[in-house]
């Protein structure tokens, strides 16, 4: 056993590592979706792969990377390896989640034996295939989704594997971009596998190995005690995904969770079966979406590690959309399904401890990718971004408005940078109105950001969700508002279903309205003071406060509605 006050501080020291490893990935990468969004994760894994500590970034990445450190260890066992290695792997149906993100596995050394591993997964804003961007609304296989890369060694004994690194980037859009953050997730790896050996050397290896043995065990006694204050019985929701994009529509995905003492099971029997388009999931991602969400309504204080998530069992019947079976397209599986995976298991805890859960959120993560030709220097770009929208009222608050939510959690891709690394423009970035469900507690509102293409042809991807089925409200609350798209090009106005591809022409804008949030708690309920303050903010119009809440609300305290009747 070790003792108490060494436990906390090694605990906290691996935390700290993951978050450095992080900032360094964040800070020397060179695509903006790494450098501004932050679509990153880190992690440190002991010697048999089990998760220590992580950075608390991507919960989408973070609950499916010890999937990919497996794979990792199963192609190339400790044995076989050797300091200054580094595995690197993105396929989903060994270990990955979906093709553009990358995961880098580094072994840390000590005596000449793998004591640790330090890994990160970062969203590649292109990794080949039939789209810009590798996010295809309309591919059916895995093949058209990008370049896919078994366990293989991106850097060996300290130098870089150039075929490897070759045979990458003949295979991208963006080699030099590619490059970059390739070698920034080997400088994130790399200060973890220096902050890890500093450990090591500072407390010895016994001592290392026994306190991560214990870390992991006392994660999983307070889960088991969480979940043992839970009540004990079957619960179970169904929601849809709205469609794969190739006329498939209403895709239900069902989940029963079962509560038995300290354990919990969640059982998707009787969800849709995979689909051609690509919103299949694969089971690191369906099982990354249900640890989050039983992380949701425990204490978020838990350590997370390998041993907080041995309470719970998943149940993916395979040859479903959250198991599929190769080579079905599973890039929205990842972005999408994931977040009705998620919708799913709160909305089953909902039925028990409401006042554990939040309305929903947007359930989307409204990808948009533009790729084309630069004018400016005839050069290819790929831009990526997934937009931010409602997270749900909760018992006490009101929901946030225009947030990345659930298996999400980027930020942004600022104006400034948008503009300066591509050729387009941002035309109009601003909440919508009334799009949050009524409640006790609003549900958080939707965006809309408007997309010029400035002085060139450009090929346009959207994939997204929650465009026919509203995200739902918890203990009373209202739906949120469905979300939208709409392309004006050549003095034409086009509705974009939610999932699309389009050529533009030049100065054509794409608007993308993101969905709002459910409310928590009955709608008379709500303060009407709350009210009056959503309508000077702008946030909730005069009918609404009316019509929904039932306040009156004097004309001259309200901002102009939306303009174009968006709501």
């Amino acid at each position: 056993m070790v003792d108490s006050v060494t436990l906390e501080v090694i605990r906290n020291a691996c935390e700290a590592v993951c978050e450095e490893m992080n900032a360094n990935l964040i800070r020397t990468g060179y695509s903006p979706n790494i450098k501004e969004r932050r679509d990153c994760s880190c992690a440190l894994f002991d010697a048999d792969g089990e998760m220590i500590a992580q950075a608390e970034n991507m919960p989408v990445h973070l609950g499916a990377m010890p999937f990919s450190v497996a794979a990792a260890i199963e192609h190339f066992p400790p044995e076989t390896l050797a300091p200054g290695d580094g595995i690197l792997l993105n396929d989903p149906y060994h270990g990955g989640a979906h093709l553009p993100d990358l995961t880098l596995v580094t072994p840390v050394f000590h005596d000449g034996e793998v004591v640790a591993y330090a890994a990160n997964r970062a969203h590649h804003a292109d990794v080949g295939g039939s789209r810009a961007g590798s996010v295809a609304a309309d591919s059916t296989e895995i093949y058209q989704e990008g370049l896919r890369i078994p366990p293989v060694k991106l850097f060996e004994g300290g130098d870089a594997n150039e075929a490897v690194f070759d045979l990458i980037l003949m295979n991208v859009r963006t080699p030099d971009e590619r490059r970059g953050d390739l070698r920034a997730q080997e400088a994130a790896n790399q200060t973890g596998k220096r902050r890890f050996t500093e450990l090591v050397e500072k407390y010895g290896p016994a001592t290392i190995t026994a306190a991560l043995e214990e870390i992991n065990d006392y994660s999983e006694r307070r889960m088991r005690a969480e979940i043992a204050d839970l009540p004990d019985g079957t619960v179970a929701f169904e929601d849809v995904l709205d469609d794969d994009g190739l006329g498939n529509e209403d895709l239900p995905v069902k989940a029963a969770v079962t509560i038995d003492d300290d354990t919990v099971t969640v059982d998707f029997a009787g969800t849709a079966p995979q689909t051609a388009g690509p919103i299949n999931a694969v089971i690191a991602v369906t099982t990354s979406a249900t640890y989050y969400a039983v992380r949701c309504v425990t204490d978020p204080e838990i350590p997370p590690n390998h041993g907080c998530y041995r309470p719970i069992e998943v149940r993916a019947p395979e040859g479903t959309i959250v198991n599929p079976n190769p080579p079905a397209a599973v890039v929205g599986g990842n972005l999408e399904t994931s977040q009705r995976v998620t919708d799913v298991v709160l909305g089953a805890f909902a039925e028990a401890v409401p006042e554990r859960v939040t309305g929903a959120g947007q359930g989307t993560m409204n990808n948009v990718t533009f790729g084309g030709t630069d004018p400016r220097d005839g050069s290819q770009y790929a831009f990526y971004e997934t937009q931010g929208g409602g997270f749900g009222g909760r018992a006490g608050k009101d929901g946030l408005d225009g947030v990345h939510v659930h298996m999400s959690n980027t930020m942004n891709t600022p104006v400034e940078v948008l503009e300066t690394a591509y050729p387009l423009r941002i035309d109009r970035y601003e909440f919508r109105q009334d799009s949050g469900g009524a409640g006790e507690f609003r549900g958080g509102l939707g965006l809309r950001r408007d997309i010029t293409v400035r002085d060139h042809e450009a090929r346009f991807s959207l994939l997204s969700d929650r465009r026919r089925h509203r995200p739902y409200g918890v203990a009373g609350g209202e739906s949120g508002a469905t979300g939208g798209a709409v392309l004006y090009a050549d003095g034409e106005t086009e509705r974009l279903p939610g999932k699309a591809i389009r050529e533009l022409p030049p100065g054509a804008t794409v608007s993308v309205r993101t969905p709002g949030a459910g409310g928590f708690g009955p709608v008379e309920a709500r303060d009407p003071e709350a009210v009056r303050r959503d309508v000077r903010l702008g946030k909730v119009s005069v009918a609404a406060a009316r019509e929904d809440y039932g306040v009156p609300v004097e004309e001259d305290l309200a901002r102009e509605d939306d303009r174009d009747g968006d709501t």
